[in-house]
């Protein structure tokens, strides 16, 4: 796995070369000269839909408290700045942070455990550090509970994941686990009969789920010269390169025409299980799966066997269902699997924009604004 993992990232630097995103060429052309601050970057990548304020603010403007688990002294001091009413507790552990569950009007969603917001009186925000809170201990409370406005990451991770996931997918279609063996052999060459390597240009690629992760790997697939199609659970506008969108329920019948199926729905009761045997039974045969959403979006035992028959020529996942993925998985064992240990996300860009889109928050709450990226609790994103 070592091998492969260093092939990822020599093609996750590649990918993201040729795909260098049209967007931001033109607003860095646009901006002044220097760099980027948070409010412009956080208003680049996140959202306003269903935008709430958290805490209506006075002329006047009164403290406020948050509760971190760890922030990175340029963030303490840029906040400082930006948001002088809102005091920053910060190098918390769940339990410690129970102890101050009065004091909380913000708080990481890390540390929102049941018992913490049955103690917080005070609490109007929880920011969530992913684009998904499916998993979070107390979301049942925090979904119930209908002052507490609930945020997330979405927007953040899309380019890293999108050079992650077409960086796996280069590595099966170049046949690039051939030559990393033939490398660690010390041997030039490729004798005998290996697969052919298949190329992108003029093949179809579906996207599952076109948000913020979606439209990445979509804008670098069309940058490999793929047709690119879609499906998203409203009729919100998509990105011309984008040459058909259905909604959800029209997944079925789009399954046949795509060569590439990219997975980025987040996880909810709606897609648990979305790719069951009869959804890789309308796929085109010698297809491949790239799923770096959920692991339980996608029914392990149908997708083996879909490996096994051919109906997948390959797979490419970041995300299994279990997680961490047993060490007797099939899986494991299968030439025509890549598998990276739910890292699609991890990047220096990650870094920077989970940091901008947080300091804009701590700003907006400390003044009374609109929160960005606020999630609608019942659908789950």
């Amino acid at each position: 796995m070592k091998d492969t993992h260093r092939l990822i990232a020599i093609l996750t630097l590649a990918v993201g070369a040729i795909c260098a995103r049209p967007a931001l060429a033109q607003s860095d052309a646009a901006a002044p000269a220097g760099k980027p601050t948070s409010q412009s970057v956080a208003e680049e990548i996140g959202s306003l839909r269903n935008a709430r304020v958290a805490k209506a603010m006075p002329e006047k403007r009164i403290d406020l408290t948050y509760l971190a688990a760890s922030i990175s002294p340029s963030e303490v001091a840029e906040l400082a700045k930006l948001a002088p009413n809102v005091h920053i507790v910060t190098g918390l552990t769940r339990e410690s942070a129970l102890d101050r569950a009065g004091e909380a009007d913000g708080v990481d969603a890390r540390l929102a455990s049941p018992e913490f917001l049955a103690r917080a009186k005070k609490l109007v925000w929880v920011q969530a550090r992913f684009a998904g809170v499916e998993h979070f201990v107390a979301i049942d409370a925090i979904a119930k509970n209908d002052a507490i406005v609930l945020t997330n990451f979405r927007g953040v991770f899309g380019p890293a994941i999108a050079d992650h996931a077409m960086a796996m997918l280069l590595y099966l279609t170049r046949d690039l686990g051939y030559d990393a063996a033939a490398q660690a052999a010390r041997h030039w060459g490729r004798e005998g009969s290996p697969p052919k390597a298949i190329a992108l240009d003029g093949r179809t690629m579906l996207v599952v789920g076109i948000g913020g992760i979606g439209t990445e790997i979509g804008q670098r697939a069309h940058g490999f010269g793929m047709h690119v199609i879609g499906t998203r659970r409203t009729t919100a506008p998509s990105p011309a390169y984008f040459e058909r969108v259905g909604l959800s329920a029209d997944l079925i019948g789009m399954l046949p025409q795509a060569d590439v199926v990219a997975i980025a729905v987040p996880l909810t009761r709606e897609t648990q299980g979305m790719f069951n045997r009869a959804a890789f039974a309308a796929m085109k045969r010698g297809s491949f799966l790239i799923n770096i959403a959920r692991g339980r979006v996608v029914d392990t035992d149908a997708m083996l066997a879909a490996l096994r028959d051919g109906t997948l020529a390959g797979a490419c996942l970041d995300v299994t269902d279990p997680e961490p993925l047993p060490a007797d998985s099939p899986l494991w064992g299968m030439p025509n699997v890549v598998i990276t240990p739910h890292v699609a996300a991890e990047s220096e860009v990650t870094e920077q924009r989970q940091s901008a889109l947080f300091v804009e928050n701590i700003r907006r709450f400390g003044a009374g604004e609109p929160l960005l990226n606020v999630v609608d609790k019942q659908a789950g994103y």
